[in-house]
């Protein structure tokens, strides 16, 4: 049964990428708007809607008495490490990954603020309800600087009708993303367990690349399709959201503890992995096979790494 719901999970992944991918295209020619722009605050929110849900689940619980701070806390920093090495890695075999200097500099800049605004705020092992109300106020500046400076892509021509369509089957693919990726996530845990598989590997491993899962599919997808500006803005975009907006809503409705090994041993390995990124992607010919490895390598080491902590 379990090896069913892992198919019927993966054809749901496959299903909804093709639909999300189609209404972005659509969109950002309704619009005019950069690929890039549409991968990085529409898609990028739209993926991230799980992570979203379990701020939302976590700091109710926190509310109620029952502190659920490591839930969202390991979701965003795992979801970050993993998009940025993985994901990234995987797209980088499969095309090469460009992007202008400008995008990098300006973006790059603003995740690696993001990571060092995050460690200053859990410095003192918890985010109160002011902390988590900057974190959001941060990401929702960041998104309105975003669209004050949008200017028209040069890319399509003005498309007239077909706006409501647009939306409809960009919704729908997301819905069927983050749908495909929990059966798929549930399918494969429930089969790690029946092989014996241990609880610390089902954690760091599966639920880190679990909750990943729609950034990767829609990435992968958007590179097949030759559109890798989308691509790799939404795993930039999702990596700034989930850096602030995940532990921000759960700060909000109830503070949040940071573990000490996540401050001084995850964040600035996240720090080092994006600079390491960004230094790859300035090097003439961007993102190619070679360092598409050594990405992968990287995130190698740190699930390596957390499983000898456990």
């Amino acid at each position: 049964m379990d090896f069913l719901l892992l198919i019927a999970g993966l054809v749901g992944l496959w299903l909804g990428t093709e639909l999300t991918i189609g209404g972005a295209l659509a969109i950002a020619r309704r619009l005019r708007l950069s690929e890039f722009f549409v991968g990085l605050v529409i898609l990028s929110i739209g993926s991230d809607l799980p992570e979203l849900a379990v701020a939302v689940h976590a700091g109710i619980k926190g509310l109620a008495g029952t502190d659920a701070s490591g839930v969202v806390v390991g979701t965003s920093i795992g979801s970050v490490v993993t998009q940025i090495s993985f994901v990234l890695g995987v797209g980088a075999l499969l095309s090469t990954l460009v992007l202008p200097r400008i995008f990098l500099f300006k973006h790059g800049a603003v995740l690696l603020a993001s990571t060092v605004l995050l460690f200053a705020v859990c410095f003192d092992g918890r985010v109160s309800r002011f902390e988590g109300l900057g974190l959001i106020v941060f990401y929702a500046a960041y998104v309105v600087t975003l669209m004050a400076r949008n200017t028209p892509s040069v890319e399509h021509d003005t498309v007239s009708g077909g706006g409501f369509s647009s939306w409809a089957l960009l919704a729908v693919g997301l819905s069927t993303v983050i749908l495909g990726s929990d059966i798929t996530v549930n399918a494969v845990v429930n089969l790690a367990r029946a092989l014996e598989v241990s609880d610390v590997l089902i954690s760091v491993v599966i639920i880190g690349l679990g909750t990943s899962l729609p950034e990767l599919s829609i990435s992968v997808s958007a590179i097949v399709k030759k559109r890798t500006q989308m691509s790799v803005g939404n795993i930039i975009g999702s990596n700034i959201l989930d850096t602030l907006l995940p532990i921000g809503i759960a700060a909000m409705i109830s503070s949040v503890r940071f573990d000490r090994e996540l401050l001084w041993f995850d964040l600035p390995f996240i720090f080092v992995l994006t600079t390491i990124v960004l230094a790859l992607f300035l090097r003439r010919g961007g993102l190619q096979t070679p360092q598409g490895l050594i990405l992968l390598c990287l995130y190698g080491i740190y699930v390596t790494t957390k499983l000898v902590q456990f």
